[in-house]
């Protein structure tokens, strides 16, 4: 593997572990922390329902838990949010516009040309294709011919 490759995977690897396990952690106790010894503990009659900083941490957990837990599922299910980063991940995914490396490329994509091929063979031969299913039937096989040879096809950020 490229050494410039092995750098950008380890960046990845790096933002992934940093950004999803140790800031969550970091910031849920620095979070819990800083409301009690700046909030609750100053507040008499928040002292009396919180009268120690464990049962604020397991009270916060009961609460806080499930809460990011509907908020995760309102982000996934209602919200336009979402969409938008599946958008982006898609346009900036060069595989959603080329073959892929591995069975889809060796597999898949032959397959698809060779059906391609026998089904406007047999469609031909039984004068069932009109000149606008031949064109279109082309045109496929232009596309499948260009994602063969390593090109994209439809729209990429280079459009």
């Amino acid at each position: 593997m490229k050494m410039h490759r092995m750098l950008f995977r380890a960046w990845y690897y790096f933002r992934i572990g940093y950004g999803t396990y140790l800031t969550f952690l970091v910031g849920f106790l620095t979070t819990i922390v800083t409301v009690y010894y700046l909030a609750i503990n100053n507040i008499s009659f928040l002292k009396v329902i919180f009268p120690s900083f464990f049962l604020f941490g397991i009270i916060a957990l009961v609460v806080w838990v499930p809460l990011a837990i509907f908020m995760g599922l309102f982000h996934f299910k209602r919200s336009q949010a979402f969409v938008s980063e599946a958008d982006i991940g898609v346009e900036a995914n060069p595989w959603y516009y080329k073959y892929p490396p591995g069975y889809t490329r060796e597999v898949w994509g032959p397959l698809f040309a060779e059906l391609l091929k026998y089904s406007a063979r047999s469609l031909e031969a039984n004068n069932l294709l009109s000149d606008e299913d031949k064109a279109r039937l082309r045109t496929l096989e232009e596309k499948l011919k260009v994602l063969d040879q390593g090109g994209t096809i439809g729209w990429t950020k280079n459009d």
